[in-house]
């Protein structure tokens, strides 16, 4: 009798853990990884916002591959390093499908080794500053010819900018599209005397000298612009300190690559009101795929005073075509859908279809929005049609002979087109 009970026992214990081995395979993982303190909070928050929406949505159509998503969150709190051992926690111990996240270019060079080691897959969708195409990650973010160089060439086309400030935040992003910028710049004329360039550090606060140094700049009796690649929370004082010391639009117009609705959010605008930011989207486009978004997300969040942005857009493409790959492939295998994602077209929020480049960069329209008093953007100017993102830039010698293409047989980063051989598999 005891024998019996102690094998009962055993036989339900069993069936007890395969039903738990079960339940838990009923649910595909996916890994969200973005900071939730620290500097870059201030963007990054919303995107984590953003993705438990579109997986709680797509879970509402059934999931996928009859699966429920589950959303794992980790927060790297703006520790570059941080950022690596969450991705490892992420792919390791949680066993996410895919994972969405970093903001800043230091935080996604953090991670690549670890997604390369582990084969697994991370959506970025921040801009960024190219020269990197890894297997591993698709950058559903604009890559420089899809934001500063159109940017740049409004400023020089419609409003004759002769004189620029190149305003960064001191890490890899700022710095290498800056390079790529004053090459651009040379390229078409501008001397070096007429580019000024400045650095600060993460969440930099005291700005009255460097605006102070960008009026003066700008009083040469040439039409002088700021173009800024001032990342996170610095923004804030920077705009007002233009505010404080009369910086209009009409006299140094700013355009901005990293401060979008979220971050104007915070600020009274009216000092503000004329500057500029390029992105591929806004949340003032009038079209019926963002009309049913920004409604989806306030519905979800539970305010209407919440705005979208350009990055929360770049999450919406790169979570469908992850959806569409996978369902595409039959599976959540890195490898099966990183061979199904190339050439997947999804809508994109502004009337149109992005499509997966074999670069694993996406295409996108490029919209210059001018900043208005109610915190939002009125699009002063866009590309007649997509552009294609290059992971490559053409202005700088040693990038202009690069091609990336990851589908076989050339399954390559940067493939040299002079030399005809693959740089590495990691690049």
């Amino acid at each position: 009798m005891n024998k019996f009970i102690k094998s009962a026992a055993f036989g339900l214990a069993a069936a007890a853990m395969a039903t738990g081995a079960s339940a838990q395979e009923e649910t595909i993982k996916v890994g969200i990884l973005h900071s939730l303190s620290g500097t870059m909070a201030i963007s990054e928050t919303t995107l984590k916002d953003a993705m438990l929406m579109l997986i709680d949505e797509q879970n509402k159509k059934g999931g996928v591959l009859g699966k429920k998503l589950e959303a794992v969150v980790v927060d790297p709190a703006s520790d570059w390093p941080l950022f690596a051992e969450k991705a490892r926690e992420l792919i390791e111990v949680n066993k996410v499908s895919a994972v969405f996240g970093c903001w800043t270019s230091v935080s996604r060079k953090s991670v690549l080794p670890v997604f390369e080691e582990l084969n697994s897959l991370l959506f970025y969708p921040v801009q960024y500053e190219g020269e990197e195409s890894q297997r591993n990650v698709f950058y559903t973010g604009a890559a420089p010819n899809q934001q500063a160089i159109p940017a740049v060439d409004y400023l020089m086309n419609e409003e004759g900018v002769e004189r620029w400030v190149l305003a960064g935040t001191d890490y890899v992003y700022p710095r290498t599209t800056n390079k790529i910028l004053e090459a651009y710049l040379k390229a078409k004329g501008v001397a070096e005397e007429d580019i000024m360039i400045n650095y600060t550090p993460f969440g930099h606060s005291d700005w009255q000298t460097i605006v102070s140094d960008i009026k003066t700049f700008g009083s040469a009796g040439k039409k002088t612009a700021v173009v800024s690649t001032i990342n996170g929370d610095a923004n804030v004082p920077f705009y007002k300190e233009l505010g404080n010391q009369g910086v209009s639009a009409t006299d140094i117009p700013v355009v901005a690559f990293s401060v979008g609705e979220e971050e104007l959010a915070g600020l009274d605008t009216a000092p503000l009101v004329g500057h500029l930011a390029a992105w591929n989207y806004f949340m003032s486009v009038d079209s019926p795929e963002n009309e049913a978004f920004i409604e989806a997300w306030h519905a979800f969040i539970g305010s209407e005073d919440r705005v979208t942005n350009d990055p929360m857009e770049a999450h919406y493409i790169g979570f469908n075509m992850w959806v569409e790959a996978v369902e595409k492939a039959g599976t959540t295998d890195p490898d099966a859908v990183i061979d199904a994602i190339v050439g997947v077209s999804v809508p994109n929020l502004t009337g149109g279809y992005s499509a997966m480049m074999p670069n694993h960069h996406i295409t996108k329209p490029v919209l210059v929005g001018e900043i208005q008093d109610d915190g939002q953007f009125d699009v002063v100017w866009e590309t007649s049609g997509l552009v294609v993102g290059d992971a490559w830039s053409d202005y700088l010698p040693e990038s202009a002979p690069l091609i990336s293409d990851w589908r076989a047989p050339m399954s390559c980063g940067n493939f040299n087109t002079k030399t005809g051989a693959c740089g590495g598999s990691t690049n």
